[in-house]
């Protein structure tokens, strides 16, 4: 009886350390992203363009794919994309977990134990690029932002440094698209449940001077401070 009682108090110990850590989290991704960094930051008419989309879920940025300061088709050249060419004027760059984006195309194809290993930082994480033939449409999922040469600098060296290199040259992941304009490369880090997708934007944006929440677990984090 006694090993009885004993079992039932950890298992319900560890059940009210669950939900403890749950209500915490959710406390802080909230708040937290109200907590600015760069507060004195003021955005700007003239500089150069660039946009920030979101799925409601996920963040990417979306670049010029030719300016003074990068040529991102040096960076990812045509041969890695099934229907890529040099006319294409903007590419998205987004982080993520790497096991939920190759093998999650959509939410149906979600696993526990994929889900699982984003959650603790047990999978590595890869960077999704993809080209874009137009300009973004500006609407309530796709925001622009201007910088200034120095800011896009700044952004850029912080993209940069997210991929992992072999041999030289950005990691190319071969098999595996969502369609024919984009394409995987291996990153930097792991992801969780304190490093996001939208933290890793987030924290592209505190390095390009930009104002942002302190810490951005969720995409509405960072939207909420560029409206």
């Amino acid at each position: 009886m006694q090993y009885f009682l004993y079992t039932l108090r950890l298992i319900l110990r560890f059940v009210l350390g669950v939900i403890a850590f749950v209500i915490v989290y959710f406390i802080c991704s909230f708040w937290l992203p109200y907590l600015k960094v760069n507060s004195d930051y003021k955005p700007s008419d003239k500089g150069i363009s660039i946009y920030l989309e979101s799925n409601g879920v996920h963040t990417d940025f979306v670049l010029p794919t030719k300016t003074e300061q990068m040529d991102w088709f040096t960076q990812f050249p045509c041969r890695h994309f099934e229907e890529v060419d040099t006319t294409y004027r903007f590419v998205a760059i987004g982080w993520g977990d790497r096991g939920f984006y190759l093998y999650t195309p959509t939410w149906n194809d979600l696993s526990f134990s994929t889900a699982f290993k984003a959650a603790f930082a047990l999978d590595s994480a890869a960077m999704h690029v993809t080209y874009h033939a137009n300009t973004p449409r500006v609407d309530e999922w796709t925001q622009k932002l201007v910088l200034t040469p120095d800011q896009y600098k700044h952004l850029i060296a912080y993209i940069i440094d997210g991929f992992k290199k072999r041999n030289g040259s950005y990691w190319h992941i071969d098999g595996h698209t969502y369609g024919k304009q984009d394409s995987f490369y291996e990153a930097k880090g792991s992801y969780s449940l304190f490093n996001t997708c939208n933290v890793w934007t987030g924290n592209g944006l505190k390095n390009a001077g930009v104002r942002i929440g302190l810490w951005t677990p969720f995409e509405d984090g960072i939207r909420k401070h560029l409206l």
